[in-house]
């Protein structure tokens, strides 16, 4: 262990340690006794001292009861270890409560039969976007690559750019967030900007500013915390068009409602999880984001 990691609790540790893996997996596996500390079995909250050994036992991946569907999803890339694609908004991408059919996962199934697996419910699953987020995703189709990209997202070693509709420009053209991220102490649905929160760093650039007050900007993000651009905008007063939850808002663009927060992951840069060859790919905007775009452009030109 780290001297960084001491005094610090056990779960705190693994999450860490393991970002691929849920908190509530990683509990599950401490209360069942699939994680030692020193040979010993510890609650989750045991606060780790120097030197301390921690071993973790994954339990063997027992037959998923997921169904494969018929899931509509746009490939960008594919080969023998790895699939690339582009996620619609909507689509949740793996089950949980209250989204147990209809996900990327259960698509991902009906397409491919079986996928490895770090936990039975994310069958090729090594990071994540919220539903209303499109954008390029990875998935994992070998032991190999699950493993390997899994490894490339813990070290920082894939480099992840968004785009995002804010419903204001920032103060400054380009800057950098950073603000520790954990769940809000009231709302448990929403995360918030916390003083024990785990490390997070955003970098945002003014691509495009409009005549009524939003801008386009890019945000490329070091870390991958739950929420985070959303949080992160909003803490400067920023927040995604449609986002909600965040303090966006409702709106009507070129004739359309904003349904959802108007963000999308653009472009992915990392290593080949076999070949360790650089890859570089992006996905094109959905056509609500795009069409969105093209109005405020309009509007813009009206106005000029």
């Amino acid at each position: 262990m780290q001297s960084n990691e001491a005094r610090q609790r056990l779960d705190h540790c693994i999450v860490r340690l393991h970002p691929d893996l849920s908190r509530s997996y990683i509990n599950r596996l401490i209360a069942a006794k699939h994680i030692f500390v020193n040979g010993q079995s510890v609650k989750a909250g045991h606060k780790l001292r120097p030197g301390d050994q921690i071993t973790v036992h994954f339990p063997p991946v027992e037959p998923s009861e997921l169904e494969p569907e018929a899931i509509d999803f746009e490939s960008i890339f594919e080969d023998d270890h790895l699939l690339i694609i582009n996620k619609p908004p909507g689509l949740v991408v793996h089950p949980a409560a209250g989204h147990r059919h209809g996900t990327l996962v259960n698509g991902l199934l009906h397409r491919f039969g079986n996928l490895p697996s770090l936990e039975n419910s994310r069958p090729g699953i090594v990071h994540r976007l919220d539903k209303d987020t499109s954008g390029i995703m990875l998935v994992a189709k070998s032991d190999t690559a699950l493993k390997n990209l899994a490894d490339a997202f813990r070290n920082r070693a894939v480099s992840k750019t968004y785009y995002a509709l804010l419903e204001h420009c920032p103060v400054k053209d380009s800057g950098s967030i950073v603000a520790p991220i954990g769940r809000h102490p009231v709302n448990r649905k929403k995360m918030a900007i916390v003083e024990r929160g785990r490390h997070a760093i955003s970098h945002y650039e003014v691509m495009a500013s409009y005549v009524n007050g939003m801008c386009l900007v890019k945000v490329r993000i070091e870390t991958g915390r739950t929420h985070q651009i959303r949080v992160h905008m909003a803490s400067i007063n920023t927040p995604i068009v449609g986002d909600l939850l965040y303090g966006g808002k409702k709106h009507i663009l070129g004739g359309q409602h904003v349904e959802r927060q108007m963000l999308h992951a653009h472009t992915l840069v990392f290593p080949h999880p076999v070949s360790g060859k650089t890859m570089n790919y992006f996905a094109e905007l959905w056509s609500d984001f795009s069409q969105s775009l093209d109005y405020l452009d309009q509007l813009d030109s009206s106005h000029g």
